[in-house]
């Protein structure tokens, strides 16, 4: 079958809750993917940062087919061998306590609303069912009612009703001013995203990651930072929040923990937080697998042993400084940290994208105008410089 054929079958039987740019994509390899006819392309999102390792890395499906073999589901209802390593090691790797593990991005978001909740109305006092979590505008933690309900864009919230946004005050993302004028003696936590990825790759004012982390230390307010996008070398460190200084209460991690292969995600934590949860009040399925485990494990490991975080940093400095060079007045900018970078245009963004997909790249757009670049962390110089110049030359044309 070809490209037209696949795409017909998908809008006849499948939900339309998404617009794909139209390549169907049959296999994948480090920063490549191949469609159905055979055409390659640079991948310059890593699904949403999910395979900062590559796509397909050897050693992490190497670990996935050797745990296939031998268990995959437990449950939580017994013990796998598997899930104590992983606990170790993103102990080690992160210096948190503990871990709790989940699937999706959203349900470790979820999870994380809850501990603070729970800690809140446990620890701090708060009186019951009064909790506030404060957020900030331009957030997106994900797809759930809870999550969708304290965002400030209709396409997530609108007509999935009724919320309560009470219990998320919203202040400006990066006013700090505006931040303190939203607590209240129910403030539990404050939830950021360090760079707010799904907004453009938007990266706040110097000082306010440590800001937040002041004004959480003088109130008696949990810190929660949403790494889920922006961690695990995707900014250039092993979390964006590295680059304050910073120390957050809860450390939510997702996408690239599993390098592609599987949903595995997390929230991190001290042990004085984390244990206000007991047996029975929280769990998973599927959250904490034998599989889950030891393909993150691995993932894991493949990130530390082939330096790709610090290869982001230098490749994403080089990819950077190369858009920056270019002279076209449809550029209003570009921002980024490591290899996490938003082509802020002067212009619809879309069609560009389309564009860069016929050319052999893959990109997405967001916010209308803004063009998301982030491939995975094993790019090399040559393949930046071959999409800088395929950019260069989509923009040059007038798409309208």
């Amino acid at each position: 079958m070809k490209t037209q054929d696949y795409i017909a079958i998908e809008n006849e039987y499948g939900a339309h809750n998404y617009h794909p740019l139209d390549v169907v994509v049959e296999r994948a390899e480090g920063c490549f993917v191949y469609d159905v006819e055979g055409k390659k392309y640079l991948d310059c999102l890593a699904a949403y940062s999910a395979v900062n390792q590559g796509h397909c890395h050897p050693k992490i499906k190497e670990a996935f087919l050797e745990q296939v073999n031998k268990v995959t589901l437990t449950s939580r209802a017994f013990r796998n061998d598997k899930l104590p390593m992983l606990y170790k090691k993103m102990h080690e790797l992160t210096g948190y306590d503990m871990f709790l593990p989940m699937n999706s991005g959203a349900e470790a978001v979820e999870t994380a609303i809850k501990l603070a909740r729970r800690w809140g109305y446990d620890v701090k006092g708060v009186e019951k069912d009064k909790a506030e979590i404060i957020v900030a505008t331009g957030n997106f933690h994900g797809r759930t009612t809870t999550i969708v309900g304290f965002s400030d864009d209709p396409d997530s919230f609108y007509g999935y009703g009724p919320y309560c946004k009470e219990a998320f005050p919203m202040h400006e993302y990066g006013n700090i001013e505006d931040l303190k004028s939203k607590i209240s003696k129910n403030t539990v936590g404050i939830l950021i995203e360090p760079i707010q990825g799904e907004g453009g790759v938007v990266i706040p004012p110097e000082g306010y990651l440590k800001a937040v982390e002041q004004i959480c230390r003088e109130n008696n307010i949990l810190f929660i930072c949403d790494e889920i996008q922006a961690g695990l070398g995707r900014a250039g460190k092993l979390f964006a929040h590295y680059y304050e200084g910073v120390r957050p209460d809860i450390v939510i991690v997702g996408k690239a923990l599993s390098g592609g292969f599987y949903p595995v995600s997390g929230v991190l934590a001290d042990k004085h937080i984390m244990l206000v949860i007991k047996p029975g009040q929280h769990g998973s399925t599927f959250g904490g697998n034998p599989l889950a485990a030891a393909v993150a494990i691995r993932a894991l490991d493949v990130l530390i042993e082939e330096k790709m975080i610090e290869r982001s940093a230098e490749m994403g400095e080089y990819f950077i400084n190369k858009l920056r060079a270019i002279n076209n007045p449809k550029i209003n900018m570009v921002r980024g940290r490591g290899l996490w970078i938003g082509l802020v245009l002067n212009t619809k963004a879309r069609p560009y994208c389309v564009r860069l997909m016929e050319e052999g790249m893959l990109c997405k757009d967001t916010h209308e105008t803004i063009i998301r670049i982030a491939p995975p962390l094993v790019i090399t110089k040559e393949e930046i410089d071959w999409a800088v110049s395929t950019i260069e030359k989509v923009l040059n044309e007038n798409l309208g």
